[in-house]
């Protein structure tokens, strides 16, 4: 699931041409006779996505004549980040990199990456600290240093197919009930059960931290308190995880990750068999395929009290390696890529959000789907994973790999809770 929003970022990011307009003011100035200073940097992705950077490498290059980008790339996002820190061990990393949330801890625990808060602050950055939300910095942002900067992002919402819950006898519209803050979990569990009794899934869930947690929050759940894991104690985040445990059992909740090729999550939500399918903006051509758009809308996911919660937001950071030999020249990238100006060119016609503020209209100029603002409510006051999390190195994927297990009943939930308590410990000790 990481890799596919990853993918959806650069596809994103590929309809740019150029990020700001005009002239390029507080351009380094550390080119000389012998030619202008090259930065490295990297990212994910395919071929295909690699080819789609040209456009936005050529413009950059013609507004920063004393700046050449070269950039570097792995395919696999789960290969990325085992040799990104193998070349910054070596002294051969890039100047600047791309770090998944899940990753970025790992980074900043390591010292490898540099605080961006001074730089940030200065006349000539096109961003200040302030101008991205607190939340989604997440493990970028330790102490009151920030050392990664949000690309942009995908908030975790729920996509509901109104032709399902109406087969389901399910009259109430979802968002209309958020709007009057009546969106309870009580009543999504409700909605979900009519479902299943219809004979359609209830809801599509990806294992990943986005999902899980969310409902756990809607449950009025704790993951985290002071740097300890309370995931499998806090009775009420024990309640949501048993709920989605008996929810997968008995197939009310369907995962998208072992569905079948041939009826997997999208094919049946296109066909209207299950009622919701949690996921961020990068649904929209999914849907598009369809060729079904009045059929779906978004809503948050649910809280106890049906006042609005904070929810789950995937993101992935921009980040300078402490050891440049050019960090002006890597700051002016950076400061281009992530900046107002930068991300409405870049994301315009695509599946993200962006991370700054400013650049809303990318969001609601559609106009689709019908409540496209709770895209930008959820990202305003969401979260991404948790720092204490993203700091220990593959805690994230241990946690959902072992999750996984409960949901396919190949561990009893109780003896789950215990062995992924000690999982946890045992990976933070």
């Amino acid at each position: 699931m990481k890799r596919a929003l990853a993918v959806l970022g650069l596809l994103a990011v590929a309809s740019t041409a150029c990020s700001g307009g005009g002239g390029a003011p507080g351009v380094p100035d550390s080119g000389d006779a012998a030619g202008p200073v090259t930065i490295r940097w990297s990212t994910w992705g395919s071929a295909e996505d690699v080819k789609l950077f040209e456009g936005f490498t050529k413009d950059f290059e013609k507004r920063y004549p004393n700046i050449k980008l070269k950039m570097e790339t792995v395919a696999k996002y789960e290969d990325y980040h085992p040799k990104l820190l193998t070349q910054l061990t070596s002294k051969t990393a890039p100047d600047v990199f791309f770090v998944g949330d899940d990753n970025i801890g790992k980074f900043v625990q390591a010292g490898v990456v540099s605080p961006l808060n001074d730089q940030l602050a200065t006349a000539e950055s096109k961003s200040k600290p302030e101008d991205f939300f607190e939340g989604v910095y997440g493990g970028a942002k330790k102490d009151g240093k920030i050392y990664g900067v949000p690309n942009d992002v995908n908030p975790e919402v729920l996509w509901f197919d109104k032709q399902a819950l109406k087969d389901a006898g399910i009259t109430e519209d979802p968002a209309a009930l958020h709007e009057a803050k009546q969106w309870t979990m009580a009543k999504y569990l409700e909605m979900n059960t009519k479902l299943k009794a219809a004979g359609k899934g209830g809801s599509i869930f990806w294992n990943w931290y986005g999902s899980t947690y969310s409902v756990i929050n809607g449950f009025g759940g704790k993951i985290w308190d002071g740097g300890k894991y309370v995931a499998t104690t806090d009775p009420k985040s024990r309640q949501a995880l048993e709920t989605l445990a008996k929810g997968y059992a008995d197939k009310t909740f369907l995962s998208a990750d072992i569905l079948p090729a041939s009826n997997g999550a999208n094919t049946q939500f296109l066909k209207h068999k299950v009622g919701f399918f949690a996921g961020g903006r990068w649904m929209i051509p999914i849907i598009d395929k369809g060729g079904e758009r009045e059929n779906y809308d978004i809503v948050p996911f649910p809280s106890e009290t049906g006042e609005p919660m904070p929810g789950a937001v995937a993101a992935s950071y921009l980040s300078i390696n402490k050891d440049t030999k050019a960090p002006k020249e890597a700051f002016a990238f950076l400061s281009e890529f992530v900046s107002k100006e930068g991300q409405a060119i870049r994301l315009k016609g695509g599946s993200a959000v962006p991370s700054i503020k400013g650049a809303e209209q990318i969001v609601l100029a559609e106009n689709y789907p019908a409540h496209a603002q709770t895209f930008l409510d959820v990202r305003d006051t969401g979260f991404a994973n948790y720092a204490d999390e993203v700091s220990v190195p593959g805690l994230t994927a241990d946690i959902n790999e072992h999750l996984m297990k409960v949901w396919q009943g190949k561990v009893g939930f109780d003896e789950g809770m215990t062995q992924l308590q000690q999982l946890v410990e045992s990976a933070k000790s």
